[in-house]
């Protein structure tokens, strides 16, 4: 009696356990190329289900989304998830580096858990130029409900995807970069897949409705290639709520500045008029002004919108300072019900600083972009697989960089970028930019604090302007022109992780890393195994599949 007690014991902690694993999203994406002409140009883009851009994906906190994607294109694929860290997971990453891409005609299944992690995040393809094609989509994370949220339920939550847009098609991009030339100005820039008005002038028909008196939130993200832009809400204030994954200080703001791969949540309340208004997103810095629009209707109107947009705000300082006012909320709770301050990053000694300085020159008489004097080469093998199966020596090497950059006047070296990282190191980067246009930068697989900016050349004296206390946690970060950031954080997810401009111009000529975090221990706790259904491609098809990790 007492052994079929044990045996029905047993039985309910395997029903238990299997009761509590997190839910699962299932999404079936099909890949396709269609004709398109938001710019009144029909030109050739990349559709999701038939959509541009692609379709949201709605998650909370901890789910495990499973997305079959097709590829129907004619040329290998990839997709990669901005943002979110795949925790000890990088095979799921969809970068060059870590992933084989899909061949056409076949599938392959991403499966991810958004462990840990609340806000505002954004998908898109990652091989050659796909990404001037379309292929990108939203993607929030919701908080639990046992978690508390430091703001009320808004009456809906909105997403809203703003980007510079090229008319020529991603092939036609990818060879004037590949013959040396640069892919000059945007033709516009597009808010959810549109400018706001079509040929004649006219407006789009409205993207958002709001009844007055109610507070909604609006997931504000750039996806675009090149250019940073401002976004505004025509007689509105936004009250600043979540950035890159972060609550922060819920300051007001007339307008934001939003940097290439950055998302910002803001809550708008609907206390204006009953009328329609203009969204605006415009270019920053830029000596010409391509605008986007888009219209949000309150309930009943028949009144259109002023034809007078807000008008947006001028220079470097005026930005550079409503950098300083985004703090990190220190009570509010993230995907744990604990404070977000309770990690005080600003008492932990530094164990390495890296020093990463951008570059253009010419390698072969053609242009390309670097890093400390190293353009960032694509590899047949993927870097993770190469060193996954034992054979990174034939692949690339560790360290071609140092951690301080190269004389300005060396030479650019043409070779895969991979720096090393030891396990649970607490890092310091710098990144500087001697040019004289704005840069932006993110970290596949971490959050790092975003603890100071400068003017001119990086001095370990900058050290006594950083912010220490609360500096908002994030993975994307703008370099301001012939001025530098600084990052930290602890390297504590095993994986092989891109370190990558988002102005994809550069990135495509080489201006990205990777960073290599092996665990010493081959051990389950720090890392999952190789999935089975990993796509295997140059030199590691026909190895055998090295043992799991235990």
């Amino acid at each position: 009696m007492a052994g079929v007690a044990f045996v029905v014991f047993v039985s309910l902690l395997g029903l238990s356990a299997v009761r509590a694993e997190d839910p699962y999203l299932f999404f079936t994406w099909n890949v396709t190329y269609g004709t398109i002409s938001p710019l009144g140009v029909p030109q050739q883009a990349i559709l999701i289900n038939g959509q541009f851009p692609g379709p949201n994906i709605n998650s909370t906190t901890n789910n495990n989304v499973v997305v079959n994607v097709f590829n129907n294109l004619d040329e290998p694929f990839l997709l990669t998830w901005n943002g979110i860290q795949q925790r000890k997971n990088s095979w799921q990453d969809g970068m060059p580096g870590t992933n084989c891409p899909i061949p056409p005609g076949t599938n392959y299944t991403y499966h991810f858990q958004v462990k840990d992690q609340i806000g505002s995040f954004f998908y898109f393809p990652s091989i050659g130029m796909h990404r001037a094609a379309g292929g990108f989509g939203g993607l929030r994370i919701n908080s639990r409900l046992l978690i508390p949220v430091p703001f009320d339920d808004p009456a809906d939550d909105y997403t809203v995807l703003i980007g510079d847009w090229y008319t020529k098609s991603h092939k036609a991009l990818a060879g004037i970069l590949d013959a040396g030339r640069s892919i000059g100005n945007p033709a516009g820039i597009l808010m959810n897949g549109s400018p706001g008005k079509n040929a004649a002038g006219k407006d789009d028909a409205p993207l958002f409705a709001m009844e007055s008196g109610k507070t909604y939130r609006y997931r504000i993200c750039n996806v675009g290639l090149k250019l940073s832009l401002n976004f505004r809400i025509q007689n509105h204030l936004m009250k600043l709520v979540e950035m890159d994954g972060s609550h922060t200080v819920q300051n007001d703001y007339e307008s934001l500045d939003v940097h290439v791969g950055q998302c910002f949540s803001v809550l708008v309340t609907a206390n204006q008029e009953p009328k329609d208004y203009y969204m605006v997103a415009s270019t920053r810095f830029t000596k010409y002004m391509l605008t986007a629009t888009g219209i949000v209707r309150y309930a009943g109107s028949n009144v259109p919108p002023s034809t007078e947009l807000p008008a947006g705000p001028v220079g470097w300082a005026w930005s550079l300072n409503q950098w300083r006012s985004l703090r990190w909320n220190l009570t509010a709770s993230a995907a744990r019900p604990n404070p977000q301050g309770s990690y005080h990053y600003g008492g932990i000694n530094i164990t390495r600083t890296i020093k990463l300085a951008s570059s253009v020159g010419l390698v072969d008489g053609k242009r390309r972009f670097a890093l400390n004097g190293v353009s960032h080469v694509e590899t047949q093998t993927p870097l993770k697989l190469a060193e996954y199966y034992g054979i990174a020596d034939k692949v690339f090497k560790y360290d071609s960089i140092s951690d301080e950059p190269p004389a300005a006047s060396a030479a650019i070296t043409a070779a895969p970028n991979v720096l090393n990282a030891t396990f649970r190191d607490y890092i310091e980067i710098i990144l500087e930019n001697p040019e004289r246009s704005i840069q932006s930068y993110h970290l596949d697989g971490y959050s790092f604090f975003a603890v100071g900016m400068g003017h001119g050349t990086w001095t370990p004296a900058s050290r006594k302007t950083y912010n220490l206390l609360d500096a908002v946690s994030r993975h994307t970060i703008q370099v301001y022109p012939r001025s530098w950031s600084a990052i930290m954080l602890t390297f504590d997810n095993a994986g092989m992780w891109s370190l990558r401009s988002e102005l994809w111009e550069r990135h495509y000529l080489g201006q990205q890393l990777y960073i290599s975090v092996l665990s010493p221990a081959r051990s389950l706790r720090d890392e999952y195994s190789i999935p089975d259904n990993t796509l295997l491609c140059g030199d590691v098809t026909t190895l055998p599949k090295p043992p799991p990790y235990v």
